[in-house]
């Protein structure tokens, strides 16, 4: 666990967070959160406040509370305490449970994120308009988002080639897209997102056309060949996933020999479009943008 020193900022009163490098993910204090949402005036009484809301949530039957974890965080007097933390999924189901004037927004947006899924999953055309919408909010040029729609295509088709030949979604699509990156760029999937400061952001996103362009050829030449030699085990598309990742290395390799520079960069959406990309969200789009990272120095 990571940067459990970091607070965020919400109605101008420090939420504590901390960091999991491992899961990527944001872990936040419910008791901060909850302190907050209700208007408690210390933390002894939003702690009280989060005991009761545990001891009706266990007796609706919720497995919430026994899935929450804790994690020792910096408190007021200095010291490190014990504190309850929730990731984004879990803080958002116990904001739902919270009966506050503040916490409607919450539940709005999240009426609001459902019905769009839902729309999509009845016309998946809607959920590409609303990716170029986001893209282009967020700065990036049009050659640039068309090219990433092209990349969700080929990497589509991959992930359809891997489930054919019996891969598992979850651990083996990350360890496959591990070895494929591996063998392109020189890093796996965590080192490149360290190289270019991220955390949670998604990797393509952040890079630059000749990156994507080099990612999509290892994409595209490990579909193809699967396709050819139709593998039938997790072993088998592991070493297609190699294959695909060195023939874009060897792309990448006389590139950098014809340009003299680098192909990977570290720079990041933010430096590449000019525009500011922060982990969390602008809060019309979701709850963590309600959350801006301040350092606790």
């Amino acid at each position: 666990m990571q940067e459990n020193n970091k607070v965020q900022l919400f109605e101008n009163q420090n939420i504590r967070t901390a960091w999991d490098k491992d899961k990527e993910e944001w872990y936040f204090s419910i008791v901060d959160v909850v302190g907050v949402l209700t208007d408690q005036p210390d933390t002894r009484r939003a702690a009280k406040y989060w005991s009761v809301l545990k001891t009706r949530l266990k007796k609706d039957g919720s497995e919430l509370p026994t899935n929450c974890s804790q994690l020792k965080m910096l408190s007021a007097d200095g010291k490190r305490y014990k504190t309850d933390v929730a990731n984004t999924e879990q803080l958002l189901r116990i904001i739902q449970s919270i009966p506050s004037p503040k916490a409607e927004p919450f539940k709005i947006w999240l009426a609001q994120v459902g019905r769009k899924h839902i729309e999509e999953t009845i016309d998946p055309e809607l959920a590409i308009d609303r990716a170029l919408e986001t893209y282009q909010k967020k700065g990036y040029s049009d050659e640039w988002i068309h090219q990433r729609i092209l990349s969700i295509r080929v990497r589509n088709a991959l992930t359809d080639e891997w489930q054919k030949s019996g891969v598992r979604k979850g651990i083996e699509y990350a360890i496959l897209t591990d070895e494929m990156t591996k063998a392109w760029s020189d890093m796996n999937t965590r080192q490149y997102k360290n190289l270019k400061g991220l955390k949670k952001e998604n990797l393509r996103d952040n890079m630059s056309d000749m990156e994507l362009i080099l990612n999509m050829l290892a994409e595209s030449t490990s579909t193809e060949i699967s396709k050819n030699e139709n593998p039938s085990s997790f072993e088998e598309s592991h070493a297609i996933a190699k294959r695909g990742g060195t023939a874009a290395k060897e792309a990448r390799l006389a590139v950098e020999q014809q340009t003299g520079k680098p192909v990977i960069t570290s720079q990041n959406a933010a430096q590449l479009n000019a525009v500011v990309t922060n982990l969390i969200e602008n809060t019309d789009d979701s709850i963590e943008g309600r959350f801006r990272d301040e350092k606790n120095d």
